[in-house]
């Protein structure tokens, strides 16, 4: 098995671990007797999250934090340290999405998302991972998306982010190899979550988009990963529909591809030149 032993000096850094996805995946590690320690801004979230994982009597710490500002990532090992833990795992979950054509976007707005969703991933695997190299034991799990592997119009800066995450978690794996530390990328496909309200469309919209055989629970998502980072899997992707879309797309002329997925996304009002 590739994920590291739960013990009582260890913990499960996950970021993002508010609401959706990261909630989730904490849970499913606490499941497992892994100890957690829960990032996000929001501390009421948090330490709701925290007292139920609590309850069932596993450790859960939790340290807001807004890992988009560069200043809270570089302080967050040693948050961590001066708990008395060591990270064993870390799960970059943290995530936000723009929505709407580039040039009708907000440059601050664009910045940031790369900044969580790009540098942030960077940042904090850059300094999590030589201490776990060193003891020659660890994981790392990031949260891409099944818009990792097409263009994404409608919301170009999130896919191609994600793109990144995929691509940059591949080559950790790679380098990684003999180490005892492995990295797996958890690339979902839409989940119910909200997320995309957040990102400013409604869920009608996005059930309209994608069909339902692709939709599925935070649950089910968190569990394929946590089972993917356990084998050592380079990339998991939760469920059939997605898994068979994921090997399918990139293989897709890019010039009949981009029209089909600007019409059936919510914001895109008019197809994409060919």
């Amino acid at each position: 098995m590739s994920l590291p032993s739960p013990a009582a000096d260890r913990t499960a850094i996950v970021t993002g671990a508010s609401s959706g996805i990261g909630a989730a995946l904490a849970r499913e590690l606490a499941g497992r007797g892994h100890q957690v320690t829960l990032v996000a801004r929001s501390a009421d979230k948090l330490a709701e999250l925290a007292a139920e994982i609590t309850a069932t009597g596993v450790r859960a710490d939790i340290l807001a934090a807004d890992l988009g500002d560069r200043e809270a990532r570089a302080a967050l090992l040693g948050r961590v340290e001066a708990l008395g833990l060591v990270p064993s795992i870390l799960v970059n979950c943290a995530g936000i999405s723009t929505l709407g054509p580039v040039h009708k976007a907000t440059p601050d707005a664009e910045i940031a998302m790369v900044e969580l969703d790009v540098v942030a991933v960077v940042d904090l695997c850059t300094r999590f991972l030589p201490a776990m190299v060193a003891r020659g034991t660890g994981a790392v799990l990031n949260v891409a998306s099944t818009g990792a592997f097409q263009p994404l119009p409608g919301q170009a800066g999130y896919g191609a982010s994600k793109a990144f995450v995929l691509s940059y978690t591949q080559s950790l794996s790679g380098e990684l190899r003999g180490t005892g530390v492995t990295a797996t990328v958890l690339c979902p496909g839409p989940v119910d979550t909200g997320f995309g309200e957040r990102a400013g469309f409604t869920s009608e919209e996005a059930h309209g988009a994608l069909p339902s055989v692709m939709w599925e629970s935070p649950e089910v998502v968190a569990r394929v990963g946590i089972n993917g980072l356990a084998k050592g899997a380079m990339v998991a992707v939760p469920g059939l529909a997605n898994r068979a879309a994921a090997a399918l797309v990139p293989f897709l002329p890019k010039r009949l591809l981009v029209p089909i997925l600007s019409r059936r996304h919510p914001v895109c009002a008019e197809p994409l030149a060919g």
